[in-house]
Order: C-alpha cells, then structure tokens, then sequence
C-alpha cells in the first residue's frame, strides 16, 4: 500500500505516478521497471530488515518486509546505473544510506534519549523541527533556504554514512542526520522527513522537475491537476 498524499504530490507538481509493487522477478532484473520511469521515489514504510546492514534485530524494531528491501535495493542500483534521478523519503533515504553501506540507529528514543522524531506514532502532529542544510548541496537547492521546517515520523535513523555519500542536512537540536546526497553530483538525494506530508514543500517538485529535464528526450512535467497527455512518470 501506498498513502495517497504521495501519489498526490507528484501529480500536484505534474508527474505521473506508476506504482512499482515487490516483484521478484524485477528483483533479479529491474531494467523492465526502470524503463518506464524518468525518476524514482523511494517512499516511507517499515523498518529495513537490519541484516542488510550487519546488525541483529532490535527490540523495537518493526515487522519487516525482506522483499521489499531487497526490491528496493535492486531498483537503486539500477536507477544509479541509467543515472535515473532518485528521491528517498523517509525509510527511502535509509534505503540509500545502507545501499551504500551505510548502517541505521534502530531505534532513535534510545540513542538520543528522546523520541520528538515520533511524537504521535501514526500522526503527524507536532513533529515538525528544523533542519538545517548544507552550502552548495541539492538539498539546499530544493529547499531555497539554509534552515528548513520539516515534518517527520521515524523511530530509526542514520548511524554510519555510506560510502560516496555526504550529509547534506541535520537537526538543528541534536545534529541528527536528516539528509544525505552521493559526493558525486548524481542527482540522487533522501531525507528523513515527508515532503508527501506538507503541501508547501519544494522536495518531490524538485524530484519530477529533474526527472524531466534527465529524461530522453526531456519533458516538461505536465500543468498540476491536468488530465491524460504526457508527463514525467515516477
């Protein structure tokens, strides 16, 4: 299952929303999948499986879903081959944390010894922070500002950064790591807040704009709320 808000974003800033479910076919071969899109939004969910990452389950880990990590993983990687923009929201970005070796805190309450990430466990009220982001980063770029309000609803966050990737964004009150993005300049970029949760961010536009422009040959995203004709598909 997929919250519409997400679905709703894209179209909100003129893309086509394909849905991708776990398949294991596409699993061992996404290049089916991938060609279909011009960009790729890894959305929140469930705790990633912590035995991608060489750690034991925690206690307060959530139930997992193997499938979809590993169908997730296989989609990155064959985003970052085609050079398919990407945006990680939330579970997404810790998708791109450990696909580039990277490890997560498995439960932020314990290590922080706070739990404001996740007030409301299925809500969003009174989870918005401040964020503040990196000179020079695409995040900084998406958002147009040095210090960003965001909403949040995560109990696991980055510990190691992979390798190739910079942090882009932290916490203005613990120096949580809230973005990240390759050294590379590829455009791929996860946040650990929902930009799908707030109707004034610039995240998930950035995201179909790039896409668009990354396309072959580029497309212009279509007018918000525009009915059939071409658009950028995520």
């Amino acid at each position: 299952m997929v919250a519409a808000n997400y679905i709703e974003a894209v179209q909100a800033a003129g893309g086509l929303a394909l849905l991708l479910p776990p398949d294991p076919a596409l699993t061992d071969d996404p290049a089916q999948a991938l060609e279909l899109i011009d960009g790729l939004l890894l959305v929140g969910g469930p705790d990633l499986d912590p035995t991608f990452y060489g750690a034991p389950d925690h206690p307060e880990a959530e139930e997992h879903q193997p499938e979809r990590d590993a169908f997730e993983l296989s989609l990155l990687a064959g985003a970052r081959e085609r050079d398919i923009p990407v945006l990680g929201i939330c579970r997404g970005m810790q998708v791109i944390n450990v696909a580039a070796g990277g490890s997560l805190h498995q439960h932020l309450p314990e290590s922080l010894g706070r739990s404001e990430h996740r007030r409301s466990p299925g809500r969003f009220d009174g989870n918005d922070h401040a964020v503040e982001l990196s000179d020079a980063t695409r995040a900084r770029t998406a958002a147009a500002e040095p210090r960003h309000r965001v909403i949040s609803h995560h109990h696991q966050g980055v510990d190691r950064v992979g390798d190739g990737l910079v942090v882009s964004g932290r916490s203005t009150e613990e120096g949580l790591v809230e973005a990240v993005e390759p050294a590379d300049g590829a455009w791929v970029l996860g946040v650990q807040w929902h930009p799908e949760a707030d109707p004034d961010s610039p995240f998930i536009g950035a995201l179909v704009r790039e896409a668009a422009r990354a396309a072959s040959p580029p497309l212009r995203p279509r007018p918000a709320g525009a009915a059939g004709g071409a658009g950028t598909s995520l």
